[in-house]
């Protein structure tokens, strides 16, 4: 752990432009959940969302959410047909962490501007796969890619995220469902589960809808390229325990084990993992860090200084 705490600021700087796109993990998008609005946001301060988004489980919550949600064909056709995740996928990475932390920590005002922005992308997305007409502003499969994602970011927050029970209760996690659902209703999905059993529920419905994702999609996010020798070791943690995180009903068509069929030893390597990570970047991220100033909660993220010389 001591090696951690002593992580380069090199080594900081190079994450955080992993997961943002930006070196101090403040890209303007960051930056403006500090100077857009002056109120709360969607969801309450310090709050079970706030908790789960602000949690570096989010790392392995992402990648058990791509292999779920690539189960459904026409969620993936979208992927596959309208983005560059293959040549870019930082980039592609950094677009899903904008819509989630904006949405998360905004303010009200910052939020409904990047619903906005997405549901003006998703507008461009659809075709047609297996016989099938396709859009990303379809309800149905805005509906999907809600369940797949919470599904996978609330497994992630159990097994390798820090535990909220002391904190909230031992019911959060349908406050979390519940809660986080509003985000998908401001992009257009309807008919979303409130509680985790609902959620189960929904996700179990789909299974004829199903089919196996591709093996060379599987390699790509077993092991993105780019990554340094340090990064490959630390992103394998991540992938091994995703693929023990996925819902039972997605695991067999994502060719992974799922939930409930061992994997405690990786999943605890990887807690570990995380929590040395957190102990190196600190108990908030930018995102959170620029929210709390905003709403007065704590005080100024670094990059303001420089905003204001």
């Amino acid at each position: 752990m001591r090696v951690l705490t002593a992580l380069p600021e090199a080594a900081r700087r190079a994450f955080r432009a992993r997961v943002s796109g930006d070196p101090t993990g403040a890209p303007d998008w960051v930056r403006d959940i500090a100077r857009v609005g002056t109120g709360p946001g969607w969801f309450e301060p310090d709050g079970v969302v706030w908790r789960v988004h602000g949690d570096l489980s989010t790392l392995v919550g992402g990648v058990a959410a791509l292999l779920g949600q690539a189960a459904h064909p026409l969620a993936l056709a979208g992927v596959q047909r309208h983005s560059a995740y293959r040549e870019d996928p930082w980039k592609r990475l950094a677009g899903t962490a904008r819509w989630l932390v904006v949405s998360t920590f905004g303010s009200a005002e910052l939020a409904g501007q990047e619903a906005a922005r997405v549901r003006g992308m998703h507008e461009r997305v659809r075709g047609r796969a297996r016989g099938r007409a396709y859009s990303a502003s379809d309800p149905a499969l805005l509906r999907w890619v809600h369940l797949a994602f919470t599904d996978a970011f609330l497994a992630a927050q159990q097994a390798v995220g820090q535990d909220l029970t002391g904190r909230f209760g031992r019911g959060w996690p349908d406050v979390y469902v519940g809660e986080w659902a509003r985000t998908a209703r401001e992009l257009g999905a309807t008919d979303l589960p409130g509680t985790a059993a609902e959620l189960a529920e929904a996700i179990a419905a789909h299974r004829s809808e199903l089919a196996p994702v591709p093996d060379d999609l599987r390699a790509f996010l077993a092991a993105p390229p780019g990554l340094s020798p340090p990064e490959r070791v630390f992103y394998r943690g991540l992938s091994g325990a995703a693929a023990h995180l996925v819902s039972p009903t997605l695991a067999g068509c994502a060719g992974v084990p799922g939930r409930g069929r061992g994997g405690t030893p990786q999943v605890t390597a990887t807690r570990l993992q995380l929590r040395g990570l957190r102990l190196a970047l600190g108990s908030y991220s930018p995102s959170e860090q620029a929210a709390r100033w905003r709403l007065g909660l704590g005080p100024a993220p670094a990059w303001a200084a420089d905003d204001a010389a």
